[in-house]
């Protein structure tokens, strides 16, 4: 999924991911899944371990995760044997048994943050939707306000940590994801929250949809 793999920062554990935190994103991504209408047909980039994944078909949801990490793929497959699972890195295009243009939703979670072309994973989830398709891109929020809190706080060095490899390339706010999501192809950008106060969130959930 990413240029740099994601075994080499190892962001998701055997459950969700990031703990307890992480567990209840996940959660919070299942539950703005299960409130949309017309989805059928999933496809998960970014998957990791498969959680998300796996929760969704045993929903009742036909999806397929894709992801670059090989041991996160194995993992996954070992887990959720409802789900269907690909290795692959989004950069190189999208292999043939990964239909285009046949998924109602495209859902990822904590992978955007990676990329160090951001607009490849959106381009790619334009390309596996259907003409009325939807997208949901969950990922850490950023803003004027959070960013001053941490500055004031001293904890703007260990929140935009330098010092290990990997982790996070980009830092998100409702304005340059939405910007980011219309050069892409998808419109009406809608963003909702999760954690801490607000204006102080730990994430945003954006939903948008192709074309329209």
């Amino acid at each position: 999924m990413s240029t740099v793999p994601y075994s080499e920062f190892e962001w998701n554990s055997d459950v969700a991911g990031n703990g307890e935190s992480g567990v209840g994103f996940a959660e919070t991504i299942i539950k703005r899944v299960t409130a949309l209408d017309n989805v059928k047909s999933i496809c998960d980039l970014g998957c990791g371990n498969g959680y998300i994944t796996g929760r969704l078909a045993g929903l009742g949801y036909d999806v397929v995760g894709i992801d670059a990490s090989e041991s996160g793929i194995r993992i996954a497959s070992e887990n959720h044997a409802r789900a269907r699972f690909v290795c692959y890195l989004i950069a190189e295009g999208l292999p043939a048994r990964v239909p285009l243009e046949s998924f109602d939703l495209v859902i990822s979670s904590d992978a955007i943050e990676h990329f160090y072309c951001p607009g490849d994973l959106l381009s790619a989830a334009v390309s596996l939707l259907k003409s009325d398709g939807q997208v949901l891109i969950g990922t850490p929020y950023h803003g004027y306000l959070k960013n001053l809190v941490l500055s004031v706080t001293g904890k703007m060095d260990a929140h935009f940590c330098v010092l290990d490899d990997g982790g996070h390339i980009k830092f998100f706010s409702v304005k340059t994801l939405s910007q980011l999501m219309v050069t892409r192809g998808l419109t009406n950008p809608r963003f909702s929250f999760y954690g801490r106060a607000p204006w102080l969130w730990k994430n945003m959930i954006c939903h948008a949809r192709k074309g329209r």
